[in-house]
């Protein structure tokens, strides 16, 4: 190519990387803003979207997961977005680092899901039981998320109803929640109370089904990311020929 090309070249994918890494950066405010709101008012939030709690993300803080997304997302935005823009190969190189060591990381993530999954499950027992027995019926915001999740998934605690046992809801109350209780079949001989199952399991099994959406989700995400990385380097590369 003329130096003329490579130099049309060089600016285009500037171009592209700074627009790309802007999208990002609004992005991660946006997320940062959303988890902030859910932390200070997170029952309005679930008024609006209580639909959407039925997912697996109900099982863990989403407050503090869409902060801490949020927060890498605005890191890595700033990083690709100015440092290109300011032709900074200090920033291109950090831009560079953060985005390996996150691919790093969800690779790691993905092969331990894969290998260790009766390890994960029983990390992420002992990590939402306790705070079921704890919390539950004496954080509103905590409890509402939990109502409206056992409400859409027909299930009751995180594995079965005896993770409400010695809980502090149990103790108040002395009965599990009602989104535990649920009638039998209509065939069945007798119409009685039955407890339902866990919500895990089930939740479990959905993921199980999307598998497919979800690794394709996934290998686009990392596809994203080899991308960024490249064009990173590439520009970083430049720079020493201008």
């Amino acid at each position: 190519l003329s130096p003329g090309a490579k130099m049309g070249c060089f600016t285009f994918i500037k171009v592209m990387m700074i627009l790309f890494n802007l999208a990002i950066f609004l992005g991660g405010g946006t997320l940062l803003g959303v988890g902030i709101w859910v932390k200070v008012d997170g029952e309005s939030f679930l008024n609006i979207f209580g639909a959407l709690s039925s997912s697996v993300l109900q099982v863990v803080n989403v407050a503090y997961l869409l902060i801490v997304i949020g927060a890498i997302l605005l890191v890595i935005g700033f990083l690709g977005c100015y440092g290109a823009q300011k032709e900074s190969k200090c920033l291109l190189i950090m831009f560079f680092s953060v985005v390996l060591i996150i691919f790093i990381a969800e690779v790691a993530a993905a092969v331990v899901a894969l290998v260790f999954t009766g390890l994960a499950e029983t990390l992420l027992t002992g990590l939402v039981t306790p705070l079921l027995k704890d919390k539950y019926g004496a954080d509103p915001t905590f409890t509402e998320i939990w109502n409206v999740t056992m409400t859409e998934v027909h299930c009751c605690g995180l594995n079965n109803y005896t993770d409400f046992n010695n809980s502090y809801f149990y103790e108040k109350y002395h009965s599990y929640p009602r989104q535990c209780f649920g009638l039998s079949p209509p065939l069945a001989i007798l119409t009685h109370i039955c407890l339902l199952q866990g919500c895990f399991p089930q939740i479990l099994e959905e993921i199980r089904t999307n598998a497919g959406v979800a690794g394709g989700v996934a290998a686009g995400i990392a596809a994203l990311e080899i991308a960024a990385m490249a064009v990173s380097m590439y520009l970083y590369c430049r720079l020493d020929e201008k």
